[in-house]
């Protein structure tokens, strides 16, 4: 298939040689720049770093405290930000295989009356709010921000010019914000029929919401919020159009 990967530039990079290998065409169209953030955590020691993407490892892997947050556990949500993770240094490292919500449930379990603090590693825009859902369970959870991801303008004038001339068949979706700047890029360069017509592959069913909002046509979701499941699904026939 002829597929565009929204993906900041980096991961987007990754995602693309993936695809290539798989037989596909790919075009990038970072969507997102990722700008690390200088972050305070406040005293530790912690019970455990949690992070919900692989953005933030990256981000601190620098900070001037990266050596005592390697000292704790670290719980993620799945295996690429587990990857980052390591990475970065951290050596003892948990995956839910899943979302936010799945990371909840492990640290619940796993972290059941921790007495030090819980360091939430965070992008500056959230959809959970994890210090919230794990007071819950009686977790204290320190938040800090460790990345910002800002949005794009437009599309790549390649990427316009291809939807345009009809020379692409899918794009592929990793976040909400992502496709919201898709949505909004595509309509700002007088593309809208023709950027929803095309296929969304998209992560999970809140990442396609803003597609489906928008009257796309054809919106495809992955049966678990994990890139080999994404590959999956487009490895499987086109729809009818």
């Amino acid at each position: 298939m002829r597929l565009l990967v929204t993906r900041p530039q980096d991961d987007g990079e990754r995602t693309a040689a993936a695809l290539r290998a798989r037989g596909h065409t790919v075009m990038l169209a970072p969507l997102l720049h990722i700008v690390p953030l200088a972050a305070e955590f406040g005293p530790g020691p912690f019970a455990a770093v949690l992070t919900t993407s692989a953005n933030a490892a990256r981000a601190v892997a620098r900070h001037a405290r990266i050596e005592e947050l390697r000292r704790a556990p670290l719980y993620t949500v799945g295996r690429r930000s587990a990857e980052a993770a390591k990475s970065a240094g951290f050596t003892t490292v948990h995956s839910a295989d899943g979302d936010a919500h799945d990371l909840i449930e492990l640290v619940a379990r796993a972290l059941t009356g921790a007495v030090a603090p819980l360091l939430y590693l965070a992008g500056e825009e959230r959809s959970v709010d994890l210090g919230a859902e794990l007071a819950r369970h009686g977790l204290q959870t320190r938040t800090a921000v460790v990345y910002r991801a800002t949005a794009a303008e437009r599309l790549p004038r390649e990427a316009e010019q291809a939807i345009a001339a009809g020379e692409l068949d899918g794009v592929l979706h990793y976040s909400h914000r992502s496709a919201e700047t898709f949505v909004r890029c595509a309509a700002a360069a007088g593309l809208g029929q023709e950027s929803l017509g095309l296929v969304h592959f998209c992560l999970s069913l809140q990442i396609a919401a803003p597609l489906g909002d928008a009257g796309a046509t054809h919106v495809r979701i992955a049966p678990k919020p994990e890139e080999d499941a994404l590959f999956e699904l487009i490895a499987q026939p086109r729809p009818a159009l």
